[in-house]
């Protein structure tokens, strides 16, 4: 399992806590085009669902809605994928962190680089990509967890950011987020945010 006894142990309370009721995966990318007219370059998301949860849809409607170019699908075997934007606006950073074991292999792909330019999305990055927001070293990181659980077999929140021991052989490797035959399922996500950025910002649909 990741190991969460280090700086991921010890975030900060969040600044809020939301939930909102998405019914299949046109309302979940529906919704993440409305969550992009709040985000700005620089923000970070951490991004959590089991496999079919709608990882991928959701990152599609939020690309859709930062206007940048079409084209999303899982960066799996890549890792990390820019989307430039095509209306002058934030690029949006597509980052797999599945396979990654620390924070400072998320460092190596150079997001660095990317970060205060860009929309940053790590889907398994809970526990690794609050570094990209300067956690815990800089008093004013931010950033937002979005978990998507399903309401057939979805388990709670939290428990899919705890993924599968590689040597124990049981990891699930997350080669397709689409929803398929799931697609109009009702799932939720859950919305937690933190750091200064966020305090005083209203979530859509909430």
């Amino acid at each position: 399992m990741r190991d969460l006894t280090g700086a991921a142990s010890r975030l900060p309370k969040p600044v809020w806590r939301a939930e909102v009721t998405l019914d299949g995966a046109e309302a979940t990318q529906a919704w993440a085009a409305e969550l992009a007219t709040v985000l700005q370059a620089g923000d970070v998301l951490i991004l959590t669902g089991e496999l079919g949860a709608g990882k991928t849809t959701f990152t599609q409607g939020l690309g859709a809605g930062l206007g940048v170019r079409e084209g999303i699908i899982s960066p799996t075997f890549v890792l990390s994928r820019i989307h430039p934007s095509v209306v002058g606006g934030a690029d949006l950073v597509h980052v797999d962190a599945y396979r990654l074991g620390s924070a400072g292999e998320l460092l190596d792909l150079d997001l660095d680089a990317t970060v205060d330019h860009s929309v940053t999305v790590v889907e398994w990055g809970r526990g690794l990509a609050e570094s990209l927001a300067g956690f815990p070293d800089d008093p004013d990181a931010s950033w937002l967890d979005v978990e998507l659980v399903r309401a057939v077999g979805g388990g709670t929140p939290g428990e899919a950011g705890v993924r599968a021991d590689a040597e124990a052989g049981t990891i699930i490797t997350d080669f397709s987020d689409e929803d398929g035959t799931g697609a109009d399922e009702v799932r939720a996500a859950v919305v937690q945010a933190y750091g200064p950025r966020w305090a005083g910002v209203s979530l859509p649909g909430t």
